[in-house]
């Protein structure tokens, strides 16, 4: 018996002294491990089965580093906007509630009532309320509609194009890249900085840190405005090597109204210089003075006429016509400025705004073939102002009469025809030759480039100098002025610029989309009446 016992003591003190070795040598090899390295070269600790040196944690925290003063700088550059229209909001709203009239400024709104600084924020929530963002409106018929139009980082896909714009562009105005920057923005700083109510869960990367999304992780918004709300939009975000996509809707809310300022202007005075530059044209130019006649010297009264005509042939012509005008109505303010020279229309225009020696003047750069109202040239007169504005309009130009009335015997007359309609004109959104001016800053700005020759081009030319200056360019719409059909030739002699520009305004001209298409299948129009005919003409023999 104690025999047995001695062995079972001594296999006890052995198997103790195992244990102690072997948690020496565990130790041990964990000291090995924790140990700092002295190579430079050595890998450093990371996922298993990878090795990371030194040089991969240092671009990392680099590119980290570079990420995050980037995002600093962005946010401090936001929150000193907000800051600033925070405190001209509550200056605004100050104000708002010293006034005691509310309606002294004769806007008949609900945004201009009194607000503290403390209900605007509420005011801003309530339009995102009011709009439909989280609830769909009932609309009467798909027309009510208010359709997105999408973007990406480089390209805008939008449905409005007009006859310039493409279905897919990249943001030409400032102001828009501005806003879409400044929205994806907003969008990652959302991702990235979550609040506790959104409904997102933190990711971490491969190597356990936290996922940060950038700009190029932006796959696709989209964005539509209810204009008395404000714009909606919404943001796409994902990883390259993650499946799930990051949702994110913003918007921003319109204010309320207020004022910026209110004038009285008095253009009972305003005389306009209309100058038109003629080469031939002389049955164009007998209509033309009969609209001038009936407008501007039987309604507005205030009007001076500039005609700078080109070349020898048709001048006569041209000089009885004014003659004949003038006697009828005992009208003698116009000039008639004669250039034995090849036609162009910017160096004709140039001479027709210097031949003026009356001082200040507002000038009207017309074409023989514009028809115009009285009411447009008071909106001539609203719209622009001396070293602040000059007023570039929007001309509706007519097509074919021959083709919009082909089922007439005789096209009605011109005044009939004045109508604003899809399959009768469009709006010449591509012409900037129609502008109103003064000529203190057409002669300021250097006036029309002389290098541009032949069709074209010289309007632009004009145009971009002021959208470049400081001068506020209107451009818009305006129901009172209008461009007659009339036949386009492009010469020659063009360049391939101004050939493609010529052909693109004589393509647009001719008539609309559904006439030209009536057109173009007029073959098949015609064979299947043939057949209708034929099957009536068999039905009723048999």
């Amino acid at each position: 018996m104690p025999r047995r016992g001695l062995i079972l003591h001594t296999r006890t003190h052995w198997l103790l002294l195992g244990l102690a070795l072997l948690c020496s040598l565990v130790l041990f090899m964990y000291l090995l491990e924790c140990a700092p390295q002295t190579d430079g070269n050595a890998s450093l600790p990371g996922v298993v089965g990878e090795n990371y040196g030194k040089e991969y944690y240092q671009a990392l925290l680099q590119e980290q580093e570079e990420h995050y003063q980037t995002r600093a700088t962005s946010l401090k550059r936001q929150i000193a906007q907000l800051k600033q229209e925070l405190q001209e909001m509550s200056e605004k709203m100050r104000s708002l509630q010293e006034r005691k009239n509310i309606g002294a400024n004769g806007i008949g709104y609900q945004g201009n009532k009194e607000q503290a600084p403390s209900d605007l924020l509420e005011f801003l929530h309530s339009q995102i309320d009011k709009a439909e963002v989280s609830i769909g409106a009932k609309l009467p018929s798909e027309y009510g509609v208010i359709p997105f139009e999408s973007f990406t980082l480089m390209k805008v896909f939008q449905l409005e194009m007009g006859l310039t714009r493409h279905p897919e562009e990249k943001p030409v105005r400032k102001d828009k890249r501005d806003e879409l920057v400044e929205v994806i923005e907003a969008g990652l700083e959302v991702i990235n900085n979550p609040d506790e109510d959104d409904e997102q869960e933190d990711e971490e990367g491969p190597l356990g840190e936290k996922l940060i999304f950038n700009e190029n992780d932006f796959i696709e918004g989209y964005y539509r405005t209810e204009r008395d709300k404000g714009t909606q939009y919404e943001l796409f975000f994902k990883k390259a090597d993650l499946m799930e996509y990051r949702h994110v809707t913003l918007f921003r809310p319109f204010g309320p109204l207020m004022k910026v300022k209110s004038e009285m202007i008095d253009i009972t005075r305003s005389i306009i210089n209309i100058i038109v530059p003629l080469a031939e044209r002389t049955e164009a130019f007998v209509q033309f003075m009969q609209n001038f006649r009936d407008v501007c010297i039987h309604q507005d009264k205030k009007i001076h006429l500039t005609v700078v005509y080109f070349g020898k042939e048709g001048l006569s012509k041209v000089k009885s016509i004014l003659e004949s005008v003038t006697s009828e109505s005992d009208f003698h303010n116009y000039t008639l400025v004669s250039l034995n020279e090849e036609f162009n229309r910017g160096r004709g225009l140039n001479v027709g705004a210097r031949a003026w020696d009356k001082g200040e003047v507002l000038m009207f750069f017309c074409d023989v073939d514009i028809y115009f109202s009285a009411e447009f040239l008071n909106s001539c007169r609203l719209n622009a102002e001396p070293g602040k504005k000059v007023f570039y309009p929007v001309v509706f130009s007519l097509y074919n009469p021959a083709i919009v009335y082909a089922n007439q015997e005789v096209p009605p007359p011109v005044e009939q025809q004045l109508v604003h309609k899809k399959d009768s004109g469009f709006w010449r959104d591509f012409g900037f030759g129609m502008t109103c001016q003064y000529r203190s800053d057409f002669l300021t700005i250097g006036g029309f480039d002389m290098e541009v020759k032949g069709w074209g081009g010289e309007d632009v030319h004009l145009y971009r100098k002021y959208l470049h200056g400081d001068l506020i360019v209107i451009r818009t719409p305006v129901p009172g002025l209008f461009h007659l059909w009339h036949e386009k030739r492009c010469a020659d002699e063009l360049t391939p610029e101004q050939y493609r520009m010529c052909i693109q305004s004589k393509a647009m001209n001719e008539a609309s989309h559904s006439h030209l298409g009536m057109l173009v299948f007029r073959e098949e129009i015609e064979t299947h009446l043939r057949k209708q005919a034929y099957r009536t003409n068999s039905e009723v023999l048999g």
